[in-house]
């Protein structure tokens, strides 16, 4: 095994999970890549071009099950890719049930709490594109966020209150009603309206804050 990938891995998922995860990088040949955090995405997967083989990335700033989890979505394409290529859609049934197989070994050896195992064996049934879709899976995994790490949420806001939304650019909003999953927020400086994820990570602003922006 390579111990020094071992060794970095450690840093960031479960000890337990280490081997296999190891035995897939070197197998597959990935180009393993731990970033800084991307409020767009936790992690993502490029097949081989240019000379370059498989390319996988993972956000730093995960919890060792988030991270996990979203390691085995990439390496979900990568074997999804290897199977057919570019034949299928990206997260169709093929993507699917590669996600499935390779969780399996996970539940086996009982790498998760139990919140987590309940949370995800639902969410396994009908994986969306990304764990951020699964609303009840994020909530639980939030629950293990490390202290430095956690974020306030929009949900966790009193209705009114004025935040900063950081996406592309910097949003300065009024938290409304909620729709279903999504809160209906408006532009302090603007006509705008925008639907938000309610687990979106904000930065509640002061009325002195909000005279700066």
């Amino acid at each position: 095994m390579n111990q020094h990938l071992a060794q970095t891995l450690k840093k960031y998922i479960p000890e337990e999970s280490v081997d296999l995860c190891v035995n897939w990088i070197v197998v597959h040949k990935v180009q393993l890549r731990i970033t800084r955090e991307r409020s767009s995405k936790l992690g993502d997967y490029q097949s081989p071009w240019g000379g370059k083989g498989h390319r996988i990335s993972v956000n730093h700033n995960l919890n060792p099950f988030a991270f996990l989890i979203t390691f085995v979505h990439e390496m979900a394409h990568l074997t999804a890719f290897e199977k057919h290529r570019n034949l299928i859609q990206p997260h169709g049934t093929e993507w699917k049930q590669e996600f499935r197989d390779l969780m399996s070994p996970f539940f086996q050896a009982n790498i998760f709490p139990d919140d987590i195992n309940k949370a995800l064996q639902k969410y396994l049934h009908n994986p969306a594109a990304g764990t951020c879709s699964d609303q009840h899976l994020l909530r639980v995994l939030h629950r293990y966020d490390v202290p430095q790490h956690a974020k306030l949420r929009l949900e966790q806001i009193p209705p009114g209150s004025v935040f900063l939304l950081r996406t592309k650019q910097q949003l300065i909003l009024k938290k409304g009603s909620l729709l279903r999953t999504r809160f209906e927020c408006k532009e302090v400086y603007g006509k705008r309206t925008y639907l938000v994820n309610a687990l979106a990570e904000v930065e509640l602003l002061t009325e002195g804050q909000i005279q700066v922006f």
